[in-house]
């Protein structure tokens, strides 16, 4: 990581604040500076960050995506990580495995983390409600891995593809004439990671869906979502979409950032 600069925590994730009153949000966004990286686009090697002090809480993702493959055997499980999530890519102690498996990752779009570290430690018993909302992200991070597993497990590929993409657009979504857009450029590689299929079946399943007009690449590799949410009632999407705006709309500190190159590199895997 590079580029480092300093901000206010409550100025790049304002939701952090949303339990403070007024006035406490006022001293909480005067004393609680933390340091902001860049994360350029590929490959990142957490390696360096082994012998991070595990009194660190951890990482703060404010701009970009990130994935988090865990690879076992010829197998590749991918999550996907965006503004305001937690990452803690060190452990306070290395445990044994009995299961041999690796872990990479890789900054899908240049993105920007903010380190929370000791000196933001120490601070936290002072701000309660800023400690808990971000358990409460934590939570809904769990909340999405088991999600994801479960739409691993539907049968037929185009129906974890539907669901996956109608689960993502929760989150990224945006709201256009023609249907929900989601503005990522996931690649059928890695659209196989996310629901557990292989590339080939993944690529029959996405020539399905878009025969029946219910999913559909766009000129600029992201995705476009048409008719109803799985499992929601008609005319659902409209109310479901804008409330995720929330954490995309952190990036007013910094120049805008486009979802551009955001495959994973086939050697990767």
């Amino acid at each position: 990581m590079s580029a480092r600069r300093t901000f206010s925590l409550l100025d790049l994730d304002p939701d952090l604040g949303q339990l403070l009153t007024d006035e406490r949000r006022a001293a909480a966004r005067a004393e609680i500076q933390i340091e902001v990286h860049r994360l350029p686009e590929g490959p990142w090697s957490v390696g360096r960050l082994a012998d991070t002090n595990p009194v660190h809480v951890g990482l703060l993702l404010v701009e970009g995506v990130v994935s988090r493959e865990v690879v076992v055997a010829d197998t590749v499980s991918t999550e996907l990580l965006g503004p305001g999530d937690v990452l803690r890519p060190w452990a306070v102690q290395e445990t044994p495995s009995l299961l041999q498996l690796s872990v990479r990752w890789n900054s899908l779009t240049e993105s920007r983390l903010a380190v929370l570290d000791r000196r933001f430690a120490n601070r936290l018993p002072q701000w309660p409600e800023v400690n808990s909302v971000l358990i409460d992200r934590l939570n809904d991070r769990a909340h999405r891995l088991a999600t994801t597993q479960a739409i691993s497990q539907l049968n037929r590929v185009d129906r974890r593809l539907l669901a996956l993409f109608w689960h993502l657009a929760e989150r990224w979504g945006r709201m256009t004439p023609d249907g929900v857009a989601v503005p990522l450029t996931l690649s059928h590689r890695m659209l196989g990671q996310l629901v557990g299929a292989r590339r080939p079946t993944v690529s029959t399943a996405i020539g399905d869906l878009a025969r029946r007009d219910e999913l559909v690449r766009r000129a600029n590799g992201t995705w476009l979502l048409r008719g109803d949410p799985v499992g929601l009632p008609s005319g659902e999407a409209q109310r479901v979409i804008p409330i995720r705006r929330k954490l995309l709309g952190v990036r007013s500190q910094f120049e805008p950032l486009a979802f551009r190159g955001a495959e994973v590199r086939e050697d990767l895997g």
